[in-house]
């Protein structure tokens, strides 16, 4: 957000806006349980060479509050610039959720109504008359998505409109009845932001600062729609196959509008989760509104609220978006109840960015094991030592761990240490027996552990194999 970062600026003394400067180089923040951070350490640092993700940039919430951030690797590569916390990343689709928040406020202002067509406020869309800024907002609208696909194509180097984009995508016939169907469309974010910008009177950017970035103190976030990240943040890159990594190439200007058009650093997004948790920006309606996922028409449950997605998570709530723009990829994963939320970007076209925020968010939420889950975990460390428990095995599992199967168990999976996640996939019947999945996680490798236990608890299968 250039220009929106200039203005201020420009109308702040000298002391002010040193004072201005200093708060964007400020956003280390470290009280978190040394023990914790270590094994957030092994996460990032793994997955990260896992994927070949040049940098990751972190921020984590417990009990409400930002405790840890951190940058890990190269924000730049030839010359190499190791990535600090206060390098800024684009964040994709979660900006998403800026644009519903502001629909929200100005439902709250009494300026427009959720339920209120498209039409009223945009004309000349296909239906627009009765697709409402709800469905738009929840991806239940029918208008088509103009940009799905996953690499930025050569008309979308150059610079285009808003309208354009609706000319194009929002006056074609609907890919389906609006609110019979979930399907991701940037199209629909296009219309809410322009909604938002006839209804205030502002563009959205300074309506956004004016209203969230402001009061929140969010002070890193930047246009990216608009203009290139600085010299001074993350530089996007991407790989073709197995290639080397190459600096990514720039859309055109005004195709990210409303839909994934904001960059910042960690820490200042997480100064938004920080609101979604404690519900201090929106009035307690328009986040049950932002909160509640959407029915479709037979029923079915979309797991999509107004601009975020919303599911259960071993029985946690859980908000959650990630974003991706061509060579940054993002993850925001809030558990409200918990008051707990994980924000990793990253500045390749992997998917490192979930695994990690997944795997650190398991670890922060304190998922309880079930008794099968603790049983496997005794008998895996167990078999890391060339141990095991005979009585828990029938008779043919019992053969099956001979002497030589036990030490290529202790000597193949020993060095591994300790995992960083063991958790169960999936559970079924067959033949008589449960058969159980699981997934072993870590830094650097998956593994998957096939169990069948009998009606008595006697285990007729303890096969441990390469997930990957």
């Amino acid at each position: 957000m250039l220009r929106f970062t200039r203005l201020i600026r420009a109308s702040l003394p000298v002391a002010l806006a040193a004072a201005f400067a200093l708060s964007l180089s400020s956003q280390t923040v470290d009280t978190i349980d040394p023990a914790l951070k270590a094994k957030i350490d092994r996460i990032a640092t793994g997955v990260m060479e896992q994927h070949g993700v040049p940098s990751a940039s972190i921020a984590v919430i417990q009990h409400g509050k930002l405790v840890f951030t951190h940058a890990y690797g190269l924000a730049h590569i030839s010359p190499d610039k190791p990535a600090t916390p206060e390098m800024r990343y684009s964040i994709g689709s979660i900006s998403k959720q800026f644009t519903a928040a502001a629909i929200l406020l100005l439902q709250e202002q009494g300026k427009l109504k959720l339920d209120d067509p498209v039409g009223k406020y945009i004309p000349g869309l296909t239906r627009g008359n009765e697709i409402t800024i709800r469905q738009v907002l929840s991806h239940t609208s029918g208008y088509q998505d103009y940009w799905p696909e996953d690499y930025l194509m050569t008309p979308m180097m150059k610079p285009t409109t808003g309208q354009y984009i609706l000319d194009t995508w929002a006056k074609k016939p609907l890919d389906f009845e609006p609110g019979t169907q979930w399907q991701y469309s940037n199209t629909n974010f296009v219309i809410a932001g322009m909604i938002v910008e006839k209804v205030s009177g502002q563009k959205l950017m300074e309506f956004l600062g004016e209203h969230i970035f402001h009061p929140l103190g969010m002070k890193s976030v930047y246009d990216s729609d608009q203009d290139k990240l600085t010299s001074t943040d993350a530089t996007a890159y991407i790989r073709a196959a197995l290639g080397p990594l190459r600096a990514a190439p720039k859309e055109g200007r005004n195709w990210m509008f409303a839909a994934g058009e904001l960059a910042m650093t960690p820490h200042d997004l997480a100064l938004w989760n920080e609101s979604l948790i404690s519900q201090s920006i929106l009035k307690p309606e328009s986040y049950k509104e932002m909160f509640t996922s959407t029915k479709l028409k037979d029923g079915k449950d979309s797991h999509y609220g107004l601009g975020i997605f919303v599911r259960k998570y071993d029985g946690h709530l859980l908000l959650e978006h990630s974003g991706e723009v061509t060579g940054f990829v993002a993850e925001s994963m809030v558990f409200p109840d918990d008051g707990v939320s994980v924000i990793v970007l990253t500045n390749h076209m992997e998917g490192g960015a979930t695994e990690i925020a997944t795997t650190t968010s398991d670890t922060l939420i304190g998922l309880k094991k079930s008794a099968p889950e603790e049983q496997a975990i005794a008998i895996y460390r167990d078999l890391q030592q060339g141990k095991i428990d005979r009585s828990l095995l029938a008779p043919n599992l019992s053969d099956y761990f001979d002497t030589q199967t036990l030490e290529d168990f202790k000597t193949s999976l020993g060095p591994l240490g300790e995992p960083l996640t063991f958790s169960q996939t999936s559970e079924s019947l067959r033949g008589g027996m449960t058969h159980r999945s699981f997934r072993i996680v870590y830094p650097t490798r998956r593994l998957s552990l096939s169990i069948y236990a009998y009606p008595d608890g006697k285990l007729e299968q303890f096969l441990v194999d390469p997930a990957d």
